[in-house]
């Protein structure tokens, strides 16, 4: 099945642009000019991903996946026409799954739109009962076939990125990733992201334990990177 994009951007010729070599990909584009126009097309027909200018009027892109984000998880890559580190941590830690700044190559971000795809899966994830495959670390289960982190039986709501660098971290719970092998797990080598989008990413996946009690989840080796934590709820 052809998956879907939603293209938003206030520049028709940004928007073509992308359309065109999407399509050349095999995907399907669609089109929207503004942040309204973007939130209602998802209600209408719900994209596989979105790609998300910041700087609209009417309603931003910060604005716009603040608004998805409550709704659910469906993956995200801004746009942005500055390259302020204020404006790409923002988006991440709102659960964007990726940054492009412009001008970019229309190949750079067909690339980086199919990465997240291929983390996402091509179906729904079935309920965990359903599927075989799971990572269990004390309370926390993560369901690899349905992409379904559970604390307990209660479910956080991960972006593709997310549970990517939580299904890495618990591949080989001893041992102690750096933010590039993390980058080269998710990505493959040489997929340039900074070390602080992977930090923003952590942030996002600690905030969204801790508010299930999960206290634990994720440790920091100082000068090293991330480990796996215990998973007992225990806060250090």
């Amino acid at each position: 099945m052809t998956r879907s994009i939603l293209i938003v951007d206030d520049d028709p010729h940004i928007r073509q642009l992308l359309a065109f070599a999407l399509t050349r990909a095999g995907l399907e584009a669609r089109e929207a000019e503004d942040g309204e126009a973007a939130l209602a097309a998802v209600a209408a027909n719900p994209p596989d991903l979105v790609i998300l200018d910041i700087n609209m009027p009417r309603l931003n892109g910060l604005e716009v996946c603040r608004r998805l984000r409550a709704q659910g998880d469906l993956p995200i890559l801004f746009l942005s026409s500055r390259d302020d580190e204020i404006d790409r941590v923002l988006g991440i830690e709102l659960g964007a799954d990726d940054y492009v700044v412009k001008p970019f190559s229309p190949r750079e971000v067909t690339a980086r739109v199919q990465a997240i795809l291929r983390r996402s899966g091509s179906q729904k994830p079935p309920p965990p009962a359903e599927t075989a495959g799971a990572l269990v670390r004390g309370r926390l289960t993560l369901n690899t076939e349905g992409w379904t982190a559970l604390w307990d039986d209660r479910e956080a709501a991960l972006t593709v990125t997310e549970f990517g660098i939580l299904r890495t971290l618990a591949s080989t719970p001893t041992k102690v990733f750096s933010r590039d092998a993390i980058i080269d797990r998710l990505h493959g080598p040489g997929f340039a992201i900074t070390d602080r989008t992977i930090d923003s990413h952590v942030r996002n996946l600690r905030g969204k334990f801790a508010g299930l009690g999960g206290h634990d989840v994720i440790e920091t080796r100082a000068g090293v990177g991330y480990r796996l934590g215990a998973c007992t709820g225990q806060a250090a």
